[in-house]
């Protein structure tokens, strides 16, 4: 505790930088489609089949229809050509089809301008009043994804700055609540993580002080409340709340529930899918989840090569008891670096199921390695409990 106190005292701003690093993380799709508020008199809140083409739109890029996005966002373009939906449509398609946006150089330039562009439109609006809620939502969704990129990148500084403009937002969103169901997901999100980061990560709770009280099951309620009455937040709401339940609450059924509803609607959202998968497996719905694994076995670009192996690993390992077959899968999703947003956990899920067959075969000295490596890398409570009960 002396050497937690002494560290905040000396360097606060550090402290403070790591928690706003971390909101990164589920600034991502804060606000990427959330931008029309009941109470600003903006033309496109009142031109429902414009908003209808936007819904198109975000719907085509969540299926990975991405050459049906450009004839729909013409028309948009067409009616509104200064709104900051454009760009960030655009931006949105950018994320999706080049996933991780991040590894692709020339795409990420293109993305950032995209980005820069989006804010320059919303701080017109933010001019006026009656459109500030509407702006606000722009603003979050343009610094929070340049935070990203410049997280992504290796600039902390950049990115801790752009964070704290997109944290200003959050809290602005606060007061529109009430008046528009889409904003209770930026708030639930945050009722939760300001709870549960430093649930995790202790040493930043003398930080606390620095930000607006939380509480975690608000938080779920709120975040479900979007998932089921919300417009534009619907879907990511809906994701991150199974993405909650899988890593941090250990409620798989719960997480199944929206997985499903996100798979069938979206079927060629590779995301989607290999999240429900997960859920299925942790749930120990093997038979069920094998149709599932097989489409995701057709991935053999990117990092996906590194998930299916991990979970052909786990139904060798726990549903067929076939220890060798698993460590060859294990091992071969090891053998592919990592995504740090996307593929870690699953590297410490393959080092997890090294570890249980190593102590199974009496070797203790390589679970010990394999468990430290799970220390290193997991962020699930199972993951984290499993290794933790092993050293105890």
């Amino acid at each position: 505790m002396k050497r937690n106190i002494l560290l905040f005292k000396g360097n606060t701003s550090k402290i403070k930088n790591s928690i706003l690093a971390h909101f990164l993380q589920f600034f991502l799709f804060l606000f990427a489609f959330c931008f029309v508020s009941p109470t600003a008199h903006t033309q496109i809140l009142y031109d429902i089949p414009s908003q209808n083409l936007v819904l198109e739109a975000i719907d085509h890029i969540y299926n990975y229809e991405f050459g049906e996005v450009e004839p729909v966002a013409r028309q948009i373009r067409a009616k509104y050509p200064n709104h900051p939906v454009n760009s960030m449509l655009k931006a949105m398609q950018l994320q999706w089809q080049y996933l991780p946006v991040k590894d692709n150089k020339g795409v990420s330039g293109q993305y950032l301008s995209l980005l820069h562009d989006c804010l320059a439109k919303a701080k017109v609006l933010e001019k006026n009043e009656k459109t500030r809620p509407e702006a606000a939502f722009f603003s979050m969704a343009g610094h929070g994804y340049i935070a990203l990129m410049h997280n992504y990148n290796g600039d902390k500084l950049k990115a801790v700055s752009e964070a704290k403009q997109a944290y200003d937002y959050v809290m602005e969103g606060f007061k529109y609540m009430d008046k528009n169901p889409e904003f209770y997901f930026s708030s639930g999100l945050y009722n939760y993580y300001v709870i549960r980061y430093p649930e995790d990560h202790p040493i930043v709770k003398p930080m606390l002080f620095f930000f607006k009280d939380g509480n975690r099951e608000e938080g779920l309620r709120q975040m479900d409340v979007a998932a089921r009455k919300g417009v534009f937040t619907r879907t990511e709401s809906a994701f991150y709340l199974a993405r909650i339940f899988l890593k941090h609450e250990l409620r798989y059924e719960r997480a199944g529930v929206y997985l499903a509803s996100l798979t069938q609607k979206y079927p060629n959202n590779p995301i989607f899918l290999m999240k429900y998968t997960e859920a299925l497996l942790l749930l120990n719905k093997y038979e069920e989840a094998k149709p599932y694994l097989e489409r995701l076995t057709k991935r053999t670009d990117k990092f996906f090569p590194i998930i299916w192996r991990t979970f052909e690993g786990l139904i060798q390992e726990k549903h067929l008891k076939n220890d060798q077959e698993a460590v060859k899968f294990y091992q071969a999703a090891l053998r592919q670096s990592y995504d740090d947003e996307y593929t870690k956990e699953y590297h410490a899920f393959s080092y997890a199921g090294l570890a249980r067959i190593a102590l199974r075969a009496g070797d203790r000295k390589k679970a010990i390695g394999y468990y430290k490596k799970v220390e290193e890398l997991a962020e699930y409570k199972a993951l984290l409990k499993e290794a933790k009960d092993f050293f105890r």
